[in-house]
């Protein structure tokens, strides 16, 4: 049940955990975030989490005063985004909650009943989670709002973006990267710059004289990703933060960047692996069908026998598209004799690609359901395409938008930390 720690402990990354904590005679308050608090009952519970995720995962664990740091601070940054959230008025119901559990469980291949022995037996009080889970989904609502939902990308930008990746070759090329962010705030004094720009270098020499690179970034890093030994997992060059895609072109497999400089602080990064693409084809079909939508005057019933009607008398001579025009409730389709032109897997909903593939060409279906009424099909023709042009642009505009919501999203965490107000109590 490796999943379920794994993804309790990720909760815990991201949320606030106040629930887990119980206030016993020793507690006392470590942090004051703006008009909130956070408790040592708090940090420690997040601790053994992170070390449960740790061990699950095989990494070596860092000291207690640098887990206390980094967990320490994410705590914090969680807190202020919760703040956040409540001041706009952000909610999740008992009932958003309730389906939000069963995707968890439905994803681990559990019943709701086997995910709360599982959280008991990994010594997890099920309230608990669900609690962290409401904020997870309250944190996520909000950044979407704060951030996601305002992210656009033009035909400007992915045109440039192909030409782009062409110059450097680039364009079928994945890169598996790790990252370490010694971070500076927006308006850092030049004597914390320096300070922080020392850090870095030695990290860096660190790393040079045989440090793994993903222990160092669980010890040092201040990127969200730190606690996962900065690794980004595999992406296309695009894909990339803007400041690294030049260096990464040029890096090759086990190499360790310079110290590269940005708005947010000082990076290194690390180039594990790198791999190719090649031509995508894909299987296309061209298909044409009549739907009959029930409502208060057909009845499923009806619905399905007028399909089982007209399937009769296409099967005795009459035409297929002249009786879509006149009876299909599709009416974009309609008017095109049923047609929806050549479609590629993913771009129907999935009862209906089912029929579609199993149909011989030029053989009328059975009536079948789908969210959207009634079907008969039929196949025309399929071919092999060669779809790398629009899968370039496909992939394109997902990397550059997963780059800005990156990009931003750091940007809009690091402002929100740098404008609140923070009081260390962690060594009284």
């Amino acid at each position: 049940m490796k999943k379920i720690i794994v993804f309790v402990s990720l909760v815990s990354l991201f949320l606030s955990t106040s629930v887990f904590s119980k206030v016993v005679e020793f507690d006392r308050i470590i942090a004051i975030v703006n008009k909130d608090i956070i408790t040592l009952s708090e940090l420690n519970t997040e601790i053994n989490n992170i070390k449960q995720q740790l061990r699950a995962n095989k990494n070596e664990l860092p000291s207690d005063t640098i887990l206390q740091k980094q967990i320490l601070e994410r705590l914090i940054v969680k807190r202020l985004q919760l703040e956040i959230a409540n001041m706009v008025g952000i909610k999740v119901t008992d009932d958003m909650l309730n389906i939000a559990v069963g995707d968890v469980a439905g994803q681990n291949k559990l019943s709701i009943s086997e995910l709360q022995q599982v959280l008991k037996r990994d010594g997890v009080n099920y309230q608990a989670f669900r609690e962290n889970l409401r904020n997870q989904i309250i944190v996520q609502q909000l950044r979407s709002r704060q951030v996601i939902n305002r992210i656009t990308v033009s035909e400007q930008e992915v045109d440039n973006f192909i030409e782009n990746q062409r110059a450097r070759g680039t364009t079928n090329t994945e890169f598996h990267i790790g990252h370490i962010l010694i971070s500076t705030p927006e308006a850092a004094s030049p004597e914390k710059l320096q300070a922080a720009k020392e850090k870095a270098m030695n990290v860096l020499d660190k790393l040079h004289t045989g440090t793994n690179f993903k222990q160092a970034a669980i010890s040092y890093s201040d990127g969200q990703q730190a606690l996962k030994g900065g690794d980004l997992g595999w992406r296309k060059s695009g894909e990339l933060p803007t400041l690294f895609e030049n260096v990464v072109a040029k890096m090759k497999p086990g190499a360790t960047s310079k110290i590269i400089r940005s708005p947010s602080g000082y990076h290194i990064i690390k180039l594990f692996d790198a791999r190719g693409n090649n031509t995508r084809i894909v299987t296309q079909t061209s298909v044409r069908h009549i739907l009959i939508k029930p409502n208060e005057l057909t009845t499923e019933k009806d619905a399905k026998n007028r399909l089982q009607q007209l399937k009769a008398r296409i099967e005795d001579g009459d035409n297929f598209a002249e009786l879509a025009k006149s009876h299909s409730d599709d009416k974009g389709s309609a008017v095109k004799g049923g047609s929806l032109g050549w479609v590629s897997k993913g771009d129907l909903v999935p009862q209906f690609e089912k029929v579609m593939k199993r149909s011989k060409v030029n053989t009328v279906s059975k009536p079948f359901k789908s969210p959207f009424g009634w079907h008969i099909l039929q196949v025309l023709e399929r071919r092999k395409h060669d779809s790398t042009q629009e899968y370039q642009r496909s992939q394109a505009r997902q990397a550059i938008r997963k780059r800005k919501i990156e990009e931003d999203t750091q940007t809009w965490i690091q402002r929100l930390r740098d404008e609140a107000y923070v009081e260390y109590r962690l060594e009284e």
